[in-house]
């Protein structure tokens, strides 16, 4: 042996040098992965969804304790979705890039559910538009006051945000959302607006602002297809309560 070669460390000739064990979620997450892509996302619970989704955000660690925390603090996928960041980033395991990252998936469905209603109809396709509406404003924590103006044909022309209030009120102005309509061109409109409250019952005052509405439209012949009211316990339908 020359002066330059290295003698083996007694006690260690002949061994192996093994690999340390993969971390017990790496293989989580692969059977995760093919468990949704063999049987569909249907088969996974809630926290399995989640924890999907968290795989891309967070790689290099176990999510499922971060996918239970965040439906055990907010009570469902919606409601996390819809969460604010700095209450998302209340959940350990959470920072500013993966509440950006779960805001955005918030954004992507209601884009896709905005065109469903966007392609067709609106009249036509009234489930589609049912479950943008309790999409967009269930988990709202303040009241919003929504116009969807429609063409002659019934399609969409714009949603826009014609007030914003408290829990329990948003200040809406017929004058202004006629205004408005006749700047669109429009033929039609959609009312809507959210309880915080989470119950959809409309108030005295609700169907006293629908009426009013109504009559500065009739003049100008523009139509009041409906007003809707979303609440995480479901959607409340003028028309289809008798009160338009």
């Amino acid at each position: 042996m020359s002066a330059l070669e290295e003698a083996p460390l007694p006690g260690l000739t002949g061994m192996r040098q093994t690999k340390p064990a993969p971390p017990h979620w790496q293989g989580h997450r692969d059977r995760l992965r093919s468990k949704l892509l063999a049987r569909g996302p249907g088969a996974l619970d809630d926290y399995e969804l989640l924890e999907t989704l968290l795989f891309a955000f967070i790689p290099r660690r176990d999510v499922k304790p971060i996918a239970k925390a965040l439906l055990k603090r907010f009570g469902s996928l919606s409601a996390t979705l819809a969460a604010e960041p700095k209450d998302l980033c209340a959940i350990a395991g959470i920072g500013e890039t993966v509440a950006a990252y779960l805001k955005a998936m918030r954004e992507l469905h209601e884009r896709a559910a905005r065109e469903e209603i966007a392609a067709r109809p609106v009249i036509s396709s009234w489930t589609a538009l049912m479950n943008y509406v309790q999409q967009s404003l269930q988990h709202e924590t303040r009241e919003q006051f929504r116009v969807v103006f429609l063409d002659r044909k019934n399609q969409l022309i714009a949603d826009e945000v014609m007030g914003h209030g408290t829990v329990d009120h948003a200040p809406v102005y017929p004058r202004e959302i006629a205004r408005r309509a006749l700047e669109l061109a429009a033929s039609a409109i959609i009312l809507v607006h959210n309880h915080p409250s989470g119950d959809p019952t409309p108030s005295r005052a609700d169907i006293d602002t629908t009426r009013e509405i109504i009559d500065a439209l009739t003049a100008l012949e523009i139509t009041v297809h409906d007003h809707l009211i979303a609440g995480r316990d479901g959607v409340t339908s003028f028309k289809t309560a008798g009160l338009i």
